[in-house]
């Protein structure tokens, strides 16, 4: 089993930037596909952007394309959002989450995914 923890949200104006970091334990992270996914108040989770095990394929959500960049570190067993030119739209609470291909964290029920992690809150000011 894997656990992931973010961290980096918080309070930033419009335009602003935030990377956020997702810490997994295990030996097994570099196993994994790794994704961000986002609710706000009153939707839906929605993707944001997912990288494939060994970091050479990304995916992302048309609404943050060209402005967020999903890395990974799998000597530090840590997934990076680096989020720039923010909107009030992107207000949400940001989950990590882990399973075993960009596929099925792209098209599969979220409720299916093999890790969550607890969420961390960024707020974008107008």
């Amino acid at each position: 089993q894997v656990q992931l923890v973010e961290s980096g949200g918080g309070l930033v104006q419009a335009g602003g930037s935030l990377r956020l970091s997702c810490a997994a334990s295990g030996r097994s992270f570099s196993s994994y596909a790794m994704g961000w996914f986002r609710q706000a108040p009153g939707n839906e989770r929605e993707f944001v952007a997912a990288i494939s095990d060994s970091g050479r394929s990304t995916y992302y959500a048309d609404s943050v394309k060209g402005r967020f960049t999903i890395s990974r570190d799998n000597g530090k067993n840590t997934v990076y959002l680096q989020m720039n030119s923010l909107k009030p739209e992107d207000t949400a609470v940001y989950y990590c989450v882990a399973d075993f291909t960009t596929a099925r964290l792209r098209y599969v029920s979220p409720n299916d995914f093999y890790a969550w992690g607890q969420g961390t809150l960024v707020t974008v000011s107008s």
